[in-house]
């Protein structure tokens, strides 16, 4: 695998990352022109952001949670040499996941969908972490 392969999925979930940095701050200023809430009230990260303003901040902190162990995996399997076909292929899996999981957290926020959708990514993320640790263990 190309370092480019590798590393598309992972410039991919970044740029997921930055869409929502830039929603939340859209979001926060039109509350702030808009007199919803006062610069004094969130001062502190005091909770009350409007809903809207919230929903898209609680999506945009939840990119630095789980994804954490993704970038690692990649940071690790990169120079180890261990980034191959498998580890790719579920790599985009995993950003699908947070895409749609990402989705539905700043539209309909379906708990019970948002739910399904995350444990999935989760379940990905362990199959690499598995396949990887596999690999350096017992493959080495």
């Amino acid at each position: 695998m190309t370092v480019q392969m590798v590393l598309l999925p992972v410039f991919v979930l970044v740029g997921l990352a930055f869409a929502l940095l830039l929603g939340m701050a859209s979001a926060r200023t039109r509350a702030v022109v808009g007199k919803q809430v006062s610069l004094k009230d969130v001062a502190l990260r005091q909770p009350n952001w409007p809903e809207r303003a919230t929903q898209i901040g609680n999506c945009f902190s939840n990119q630095f949670e789980i994804p954490i162990l993704f970038y690692v995996l990649i940071a690790l399997a990169l120079p180890l040499r261990k980034a191959d076909l498998i580890i790719v292929l579920l790599s985009w899996v995993f950003v699908v996941t947070r895409f749609a999981h990402a989705g539905i957290f700043v539209t309909s926020n379906d708990v019970r969908q948002r739910s399904l959708v995350w444990f999935a990514g989760v379940l990905v993320l362990f199959a690499m972490w598995l396949y990887f640790a596999l690999n350096m263990l017992l493959l080495s």
